[in-house]
C-alpha cells in the first residue's frame, strides 16, 4: 500500500502489478520450522527494503511473486509530511514501526467503519475510496516465529487490511467505491485537503 503522497513515475520494478496470477490466489501458511532459514529471512528482508524504496507503508509477499502468508508494514513520519494536522487527525494516522507478520489473522473490532482513498503499490497510479473496519486486531508469527499480536485502529488497521487481503487474493479495487476510481494526480488535484465527510457527498449525489 503506498503512502499519501504523489507515486513515483513507474512501479517499482521488483513489485508484481494487476493481472499477474499470484495476486489473486491464497497465499499459502509458511511451515514454522522454514521461518529461521536464510530463504525466508532473505524474503523478509527484500520485502522491507522494497516497500521502502516504492515508497509504501506495507507489502505482502505476493507482491513480490511470492504465494507466501507473510506481510510487512511501516509508517514513517517522513511518508505523512504532505499531509495537513487535520487531515493526520481524520485518518488517525500515527507514525508504525516495521512489524512483520506470517500467517496473520485479522479479527475486526466493533462495527466501526472508516472510508478514505486507497491505492496499491500493485495497481501502479490509481486510487479510490475504500471502506475498512475502523480497528482491528491481528495474530501471528514474528520473523523468529514467535506468536504476536497487535491491535490498531485508523491509518494503521487500514493498512493491515489491505494486506491480508493481498494474501487472500483480494485487491482494493474488489471493495472500492467504483465512481471515485482515479489516477492519483486526479485524486489529488481534486480532493486534496477536503474533509473526507465532503468528498463522500461528492459522489453519493
Amino acid at each position: 500500500m503506498p503512502p499519501s503522497a504523489p507515486a513515483p513515475s513507474a512501479p517499482h520494478p521488483d513489485i508484481v502489478q494487476a493481472g499477474d496470477p499470484v495476486l489473486r490466489s491464497r497465499a499459502a501458511e509458511l511451515a514454522v520450522e522454514r521461518i529461521p532459514t536464510p530463504e525466508i529471512q532473505e524474503l523478509v528482508d527484500r520485502m522491507i527494503a522494497t516497500m521502502r524504496a516504492a515508497p509504501g507503508v506495507g507489502l505482502a509477499a505476493p507482491q513480490l511473486g511470492v504465494p507466501l502468508r507473510i506481510l510487512v508494514l511501516e509508517d514513517r513520519a517522513a511518508l505523512m509530511a504532505r499531509l495537513t494536522p487535520a487531515e493526520l487527525r481524520e485518518r488517525e494516522r500515527v507514525e508504525l514501526p516495521v512489524h512483520v507478520f506470517i500467517n496473520p489473522v485479522l479479527r475486526p473490532l466493533g462495527d466501526d467503519t472508516r472510508t478514505f482513498f486507497e491505492g496499491c503499490l500493485s495497481v501502479h497510479g490509481y486510487t479510490a475510496l475504500v471502506e475498512r473496519h475502523a480497528e482491528v486486531e491481528v495474530t501471528g508469527l514474528d520473523r523468529r516465529g514467535q506468536p504476536q499480536t497487535l491491535r490498531v485502529r485508523g491509518w494503521p488497521a487500514r493498512i493491515l487490511q489491505h494486506e491480508v487481503d493481498h494474501l487472500d487474493g483480494t485487491l482494493y479495487v474488489d471493495r472500492m467505491l467504483t465512481r471515485s476510481f482515479s489516477t492519483g494526480d486526479q485524486a489529488r488535484a481534486r480532493h486534496a485537503g477536503r474533509p473526507i465527510a465532503e468528498i463522500l457527498a461528492e459522489f453519493s449525489r
